[in-house]
């Protein structure tokens, strides 16, 4: 798709605004022109003004929803395989103002996978829990609660996840020097 060419919303959508993430619904033939399409999600300027369409709602932009690792792996056999499928499915949440991925912009501080107990049992399943510690390139950043439901809701399409919590912490403050190579590279930075 050629992102200089203008696209009528096909129907009512639902959107945030960036950066201050608050929602708003844009019309049905709202002329919009998309800026950044990455992980699935659609960052959309509409007379002047950023906005993020989500993935489910991708058809409003007349495209097909984009398919996340997640969706075309199986089940992880042990935890290393599990941690490879949280990785690439933390490289598929994005920024809407930035085009790298929150993992390699390094704002993903820990992530952490453990197996679930059986509640009668009090042993282990085969289905796990993931606990993130994550951070905003600033503070005041409106879209950060977008972004912590992102990685969360891209973490609970991986098989056999069925507990996600994601923790918005402060310290340390993050700082250009925790994007990977990559990231600056991309960004001009090296």
């Amino acid at each position: 798709m050629n992102h200089n060419e203008i696209i009528y919303l096909s129907r009512d959508v639902e959107v945030s605004i960036i950066p201050a993430g608050d929602k708003v619904t844009l019309a049905k033939g709202v002329p919009a022109y998309i800026t950044q399409s990455l992980g699935g999600s659609y960052t959309v300027v509409v007379n002047g003004n950023m906005f993020r369409i989500e993935s489910e709602d991708a058809d409003a932009l007349g495209l097909e929803p984009e398919k996340t690792p997640a969706d075309t792996a199986s089940k992880a056999t042990n935890k290393e395989e599990l941690d490879q499928q949280i990785l690439k499915q933390l490289q598929t949440v994005y920024d809407p103002e930035i085009p790298v991925n929150l993992a390699d912009l390094g704002l993903i501080y820990s992530r952490e996978a453990s197996p679930i107990c059986d509640k009668e049992t009090f042993k282990p399943t085969d289905n796990w829990r993931i606990d993130v510690k994550m951070t905003l390139t600033a503070p005041g950043c409106g879209m950060g609660p977008k972004l912590q439901e992102d990685v969360k809701n891209k973490l609970l399409c991986i098989k056999g996840v069925d507990e996600v919590e994601v923790e918005l912490v402060w310290d340390p403050p993050w700082g250009r020097e925790m994007m990977s190579d990559e990231a600056k590279l991309q960004l001009g930075m090296m």
